[in-house]
């Protein structure tokens, strides 16, 4: 699978070439790539993406996984209809999005997933529960926080699992913009990103 826009097999295309909605998160191009690595795709893995937003990573994993299955889930109709036109863009095909709140919608989702990025979410806690009831052995799960709150709730939520070889990085990244005359480094956002594993 390949697209005009991102001929290459490496992740990370460039923030600017996804279509975009005000209000509507973006994992920044940097973020996804550790994502990305988390997860640990393989070409025919079937991955969930969990509060998929405008659809970056589900994009990034469908290229990666051409013979696998992408699962984005959203529950807001204007944001679906983003995540297809992103996907149009990429000419990815492999991606079945799914409208819904979850945890409740995922118990109707046919694949069972071997990677899944949970990227937003409320209870946090049940739709990781509802995750790991669902993830095959050997399976990996990433997750994001962009607060304490919610690092200490996901974090939780891994222990109560017993979910193996627990990961826990902060992003720091700054990207060099130019502001009139001047050059100045301007910084990302920064993020947690948790991830561990099912052993069995």
């Amino acid at each position: 699978m390949s697209s005009s826009l991102w001929p290459y097999i490496t992740p990370g295309i460039p923030d600017h070439l996804f279509e975009r909605l005000p209000g509507i998160p973006l994992s920044k191009r940097e973020i996804r790539l550790l994502l990305i690595s988390y997860l640990r795709l393989k070409p025919d893995s079937v991955l969930w993406d969990i509060g998929a937003g405008t659809g970056t990573v589900t994009v990034e994993a469908g290229l990666l996984s051409p013979r696998g299955k992408v699962i984005a889930v959203e529950r807001d109709e204007d944001v679906v209809s983003l995540i297809r036109r992103n996907c149009d863009r990429f000419n990815v095909e492999n991606v079945e999005i799914i409208e819904g709140s979850a945890p409740d919608c995922l118990k109707n989702i046919a694949y069972d997933p071997d990677c899944v990025c949970v990227e937003g979410g409320r209870p946090i806690k049940a739709i990781l529960q509802a995750v790991w009831q669902r993830l095959q052995p050997q399976g990996r799960i990433v997750a994001t926080a962009t607060n304490f709150e919610n690092l200490y709730a996901i974090s939780e939520g891994l222990a109560e699992l017993q979910v193996r070889n627990i990961e826990v990085v902060q992003s720091a990244v700054n990207r060099l913009e130019t502001r009139g005359n001047h050059q100045v480094f301007a910084a990302v956002d920064p993020i947690f990103v948790l991830s561990g594993e099912k052993l069995d």
